[in-house]
Order: C-alpha cells, then sequence, then structure tokens
C-alpha cells in the first residue's frame, strides 16, 4: 500500500478546510463540487439523516447555518488520515473541531443568541482518486441547543464545554510522512481496549480500564453527557449510568472504520453500536426495554503506550428520536416566547 496517499488525501481536505474557513457562499457549492464525487454518500446526524451528494450538503446545511451565522468559520484541532481493513475497507481521512461565528439568527429552530457560539463535529470521509465518495458526521447540535439556554431535556452528569480542546500535544493536524507501523501501534492499543470493554457483564473492574488509559486522561463527551478526567470520573459520570442503563453494550468494531495516524486513532460507524434500555438513570430515560442504535464517532490520542485523549461525539438527538421524543418540539415549546414566529395556542 502507498503511504503517501494518505499525506495526498489530507491535502486534499485542506481545500475543505480552507472553503469554510474563509467562507463565501456565492462559491461554496464550486468548491464542495470539486472534492465530492456527485454521488457521494453522506450521513449526518439527526435531523439531517442522509444527504444526496454536495449540493443537497449545501443546499440544506452549509447556507442555511451560513445565513444563522454569517461569520461562521471551521476550525480544524484534529485532521489525520490512514487506511481501515475490514467491511468498510478503504482511505479515510478524520477531522475534529468547532464551527464558529456568531449567532445571528434562527437555526433549526434554536433561537439565537447574538453572541459568539461553538458547535463541534467529527467528520470522516472516505477518498477513492483524490475524490471523497463517502463522508459520516456528527455535529454537537444539543451543545448549540445549551447555548441559546435552550435545551429541553435532562442535564448533564459531567460538565459541558462550548469549546472542547484540542489535544494537549498541540500536533493534531498531522502533515509528517505516514508512517504505517505508527499507525498500526496506535490502532492495536485502542482496539485492545475496546475489546476489553466487552468484559462489562462482570463488571467495570473486568474491563481493565487502567491496562489502557493514562492516569490523567480526558473524555471529551458530547453536550448532554459531558466531559470528564481520570479514569474514576470517567466511570462516575458515563460509564456506570450508561451499563447500569444498558448492560449489554455492544459495538461494531469488525464493521466499522478504524484507522490510525502517529499517536492518534479514528472509528466511525453507521450504527456503531447497539444496547437495549432496561435500567434507569441515562439521560434520564425510563427503562423501555428498547434496542437502540447509537451513532458515535471517536478521536483516541495515545501517549508512551497508554490513551491519553478521547474526543467522542454521540448523536443523542438519534437516541431520542427512537423513543419518539422529538427534542425539537419540546425546544419549541420551551422558547416559544424566543420564536421568531410563536407557536399560536
Amino acid at each position: 500500500m502507498n503511504a503517501s496517499i494518505h499525506n495526498a488525501n489530507k491535502e486534499r481536505v485542506n481545500s475543505l478546510r480552507a472553503a469554510l474557513y474563509d467562507i463565501e457562499p456565492a462559491r461554496l457549492q464550486r468548491q464542495l463540487n470539486d472534492i465530492f464525487a456527485a454521488d457521494c454518500v453522506i450521513h449526518l446526524a439527526s435531523p439531517f439523516e442522509d444527504l444526496d451528494g454536495p449540493a443537497e450538503l449545501a443546499a440544506r446545511v452549509y447556507l442555511p447555518l451560513i445565513e444563522a451565522i454569517p461569520d461562521l468559520e471551521r476550525r480544524d484541532f484534529i485532521v489525520m488520515a490512514g487506511h481501515s481493513p475490514g467491511q468498510w475497507s478503504g482511505d479515510w481521512v478524520g477531522c475534529g473541531g468547532h464551527y464558529l461565528g456568531v449567532f445571528e439568527r434562527p437555526w433549526l429552530d434554536i433561537p439565537p443568541t447574538r453572541h459568539l457560539a461553538s458547535i463541534r463535529y467529527h467528520e470522516f470521509f472516505r477518498f477513492v482518486d483524490g475524490v471523497i465518495v463517502e463522508m459520516q458526521a456528527l455535529w454537537d447540535i444539543p451543545a448549540l441547543m445549551m447555548q441559546a439556554d435552550a435545551w429541553p431535556l435532562s442535564p448533564s452528569l459531567a460538565p459541558d464545554w462550548p469549546v472542547i480542546p484540542g489535544p494537549a500535544s498541540n500536533d493534531g493536524i498531522i502533515t509528517a510522512p505516514h508512517d504505517p507501523a505508527k499507525a498500526h501501534a496506535s490502532v492495536q492499543l485502542v482496539m485492545d481496549m475496546l475489546k476489553a470493554l466487552r468484559n462489562s457483564p462482570q463488571g467495570v473492574a473486568a474491563m481493565e480500564l487502567e491496562r489502557y488509559w493514562h492516569p490523567g486522561m480526558m473524555w471529551y463527551g458530547p453536550a448532554g453527557i459531558g466531559s470528564m478526567r481520570r479514569i474514576l470520573g470517567f466511570r462516575n459520570w458515563h460509564q456506570t449510568p450508561f451499563l447500569k442503563a444498558m448492560p449489554d453494550r455492544f459495538a461494531f468494531l469488525e464493521n466499522g472504520v478504524m484507522f490510525g495516524d502517529e499517536d492518534y486513532v479514528g472509528f466511525t460507524a453507521w450504527p456503531g453500536g447497539q444496547s437495549t434500555l432496561v435500567g434507569d438513570g441515562w439521560l434520564g430515560i425510563a427503562p423501555s426495554g428498547q434496542k437502540l442504535t447509537r451513532r458515535s464517532l471517536d478521536f483516541w490520542r495515545c501517549e508512551d503506550g497508554l490513551i491519553r485523549e478521547n474526543w467522542v461525539l454521540v448523536d443523542l438527538l438519534h437516541i431520542y428520536d427512537q423513543l419518539g421524543v422529538d427534542v425539537f418540539e419540546r425546544m419549541r415549546e420551551l422558547t416559544v416566547a424566543r420564536q421568531a414566529s410563536p407557536i399560536k395556542v
């Protein structure tokens, strides 16, 4: 395999990053057409779901967002690339960062703040011959609701940060020549850790987190779950409530996309896991006994043979949607006095 293809794909992504840094709406569609295949498969977070190529990506997502945030600016803190084997074999680029700007007008009926706002994204792109043929991406839309004081459901157990930090090592935008051996070592560490998580029916101790995670680990979760430091924090504020609610958690590791670049590992799958909601306490959701699928897009950073940082986005709006909860309708009821067109009783 030609390792240099991954650096070439990152260079191609740079044109997308540039187009979304100094955005000119009149040129954006042409810029997207330049890097996306016309029939590109696009999977986005709820409520967008599957889109038909770059034309729909521009019309339904980017242009309305630019209308709401006219000075929208893309800022990446991770840009990595590598080859994923298995069912979703291919050459992938993963990007993590924030869309920033002043939230001037409503977007998805979220009322504007007229202040600086941010939306974290994890975006994965599959390349063939220098063109994006598939995109899987999650945007943290609940975080924007929270910044607008419009989140209508359960509070997070851990703090929600509007702007999640990038890597402590300041090396997330990887430009070094791709090193297959180092990438493989990083992937192996993360894969071993994820397989150990499958011991969860025997309790949290059986997952042996101390073997894989750094004592000063950081886990940057989505808005609605929050961020935690150290294994104790991760267990207290996410892992234990999650497992109590869904003890049969299962991740589709073999069917997902996993690739490495230097000390970084990216993972995506659509969906990435499945669990049955039989216990109480997670997200304040009643135990319905329902089987739920999860969309979870992750980045990990390894350091000295341990995982030091983990950026996680979960499509919580999709979780609620599977349970028949319309988060946007509840949000509109909460913010009716602030809506541009108030709901009539």
